[in-house]
């Protein structure tokens, strides 16, 4: 790849929070290109596996830069390690996990976090039935070591798996120990201060939108 086609620093503050969502895909979709053998695709390919027009495509990658030349598409393997460059999975990321229920457990236990450069070093939970007790090697700690566990080491990102009354205290308790980012599994909406970024993860809204559609399918004539 040119230095050419090497993107060009700029300011990114203004970057709309619907392209970062996007990017996270176009790093999925390059890195099923690349295992397939692909070393270069232009938006039209690129758009059609992710169900995106090619002019959003295009029009998302340049906020970033240049990272290809007309008519000859994108370097594969370049355009995915910029991009994740970018969203700062060149990295490793220290998270912390609130609330080791059900769902808590399944958190900890998913397999696909520590391939991607995130991993859960610490749980946290109210019930003393569970303190002291391991999850995949890690001890359950009580919510009183939160505050110390977090400022003595690099956790940068807390998820929360709390029952929905819990979530906001939880939240705000991650933030003044100087957490920056939430992951919020629990069924609210929660606050946070500016400065601190959020992603509430809510099965039962998605499954809601998605009846819309089905309805419109049942109400189709036949």
């Amino acid at each position: 790849m040119t230095d050419a086609n090497r993107p060009i620093h700029m300011d990114l503050s203004g970057v709309p929070d619907v392209v970062i969502l996007r990017l996270p895909m176009y790093v999925r979709a390059l890195s099923q290109l690349l295992d397939a053998g692909s070393e270069v695709v232009n938006s039209h390919r690129l758009g059609r596996l992710l169900r995106i027009t090619p002019a959003q495509i295009r029009k998302d990658l340049s906020y970033f830069g240049k990272f290809g030349k007309q008519g000859q598409g994108y370097s594969v393997r370049f355009l995915r390690n910029e991009l994740r460059r970018i969203l700062g999975l060149d990295r490793n990321w220290s998270a912390c996990l609130v609330g080791v229920g059900n769902l808590g457990q399944a958190i900890i236990n998913y397999p696909g976090f520590a391939p991607e450069g995130f991993s859960v070093v610490a749980a946290f939970d109210s019930d003393p039935a569970l303190v002291g007790k391991p999850v995949r090697d890690i001890p359950v700690r009580p919510m009183s070591d939160l505050d110390a566990v977090i400022s003595e080491g690099e956790v940068a990102i807390g998820i929360v798996a709390v029952p929905a009354s819990q979530a906001q205290s939880v939240i705000d308790q991650l933030v003044d120990a100087g957490v920056r980012g939430i992951l919020n599994y629990a069924p609210v909406a929660p606050s946070v201060p500016d400065g601190i970024v959020i992603r509430n993860i809510d099965p039962a809204l998605s499954l809601q939108s998605m009846t819309y559609y089905l309805l419109q399918d049942d109400s189709r004539p036949v």
